[in-house]
């Protein structure tokens, strides 16, 4: 903007050379009130001094920030504070940017999966759903796959405890895996493949065995030995190697201790038979969803990582 001379009046031509405003809308200020004319000549055109500049000025900056004319007003005059206006449009911004996040990640999901409109309203929905009715989802879950068996104590609760806990200003992929996760427990398929893992778990208890399950301070071991058969089956690591025989090793101790059973060639074999069934792998995208919502670490699990153990504790037994 051109050095101003805070003794002269400006016309209102110059006020909008000067600005980069249109007349029009210097006009439309003018009359409102907002930015009234210092004075006017003997045949009544306006005069505007480098105070009216100043407001112009001010009054752009807070309409391109979203500003009403009447919040406009209000803050000069003195009615409020630049501060107080500031604070109230940037709560509402975030609440736009929130509700924006939200719709970005049911579209995203719409255009992943092709689903029908009745299952995008569904996903907007999930999408919306509270602290206390995702709670609830997760619960209805476990209750219904666990439902009369006779699981090791302490596991169901200890699996129930992990809740999907959404921040309040969530990313577009942690809105992603939610929608996701709460797809995936309502898939009638996935609970029966849940619930058919907790019944062969129950049956093996009702035949004696211990079926002790990791307690929670071992997760990150067993998290370390997924991790690395992931990687050491991507890698093309052979089951048969000096590596695996120490992976499995690791294996063996955390299983004994926690299962309170001796180390022999048939709990190997059975430890492998374990492996070669967890196939299904919806399971560990539960956990990896859990993880992405909850800002966790990712520890997936794959079908070839479950495999390459299976091989590397039968290989340990010959």
């Amino acid at each position: 903007m051109d050095r101003v001379d805070d003794t002269v009046l400006y016309t209102i031509g110059e006020l909008a050379r000067r600005t980069g405003l249109s007349v029009k809308t210097i006009r439309f200020y003018s009359d409102s009130g907002v930015v009234p004319p210092t004075d006017r000549t003997a045949a009544g055109y306006r005069r505007y001094d480098v105070t009216a500049i100043s407001r112009l000025e001010l009054v752009r900056t807070l309409r391109e920030l979203g500003a009403g004319l009447d919040e406009v007003q209000r803050v000069l005059a003195r009615e409020t504070t630049l501060s107080q206006l500031a604070k109230a449009h940037l709560e509402l911004l975030e609440e736009q940017m929130r509700v924006l996040r939200t719709r970005r990640a049911v579209l995203r999901a719409v255009v992943k999966l092709n689903r029908s409109t009745e299952e995008v309203r569904l996903m907007h929905k999930l999408a919306q759903m509270p602290d206390e009715e995702r709670n609830r989802l997760i619960d209805e879950f476990w209750d219904e796959v666990s439902a009369n068996l006779n699981i090791t104590p302490g596991f169901t609760e200890w699996l129930r405890k992990a809740k999907p806990n959404l921040p309040a200003d969530p990313t577009t992929e942690q809105l992603e895996a939610w929608i996701e996760l709460a797809e995936l427990v309502r898939d009638p398929d996935f609970r029966r493949a849940v619930r058919a893992l907790y019944q062969e778990h129950s049956d093996r208890r009702d035949a004696g065995e211990s079926m002790a399950v990791a307690a929670p301070e071992d997760a990150r071991k067993w998290w370390a030995i997924t991790d690395e058969a992931r990687i050491s089956a991507e890698s093309g690591v052979s089951p048969e190697s000096t590596e695996a025989r120490a992976l499995v090793e690791r294996v063996m101790v955390l299983t004994t201790e926690g299962w309170g059973q001796p180390d022999s060639a048939e709990f190997r074999r059975s430890l492998a038979e374990d492996y070669e069934k967890r196939t299904d792998e919806r399971m560990s995208r539960y956990w990896e969803l859990l993880a992405i919502i909850n800002d966790w670490p990712k520890h997936p699990v794959t079908t070839e990582a479950n495999r390459w153990l299976a091989a590397a504790l039968r290989a340990s037994v010959g």
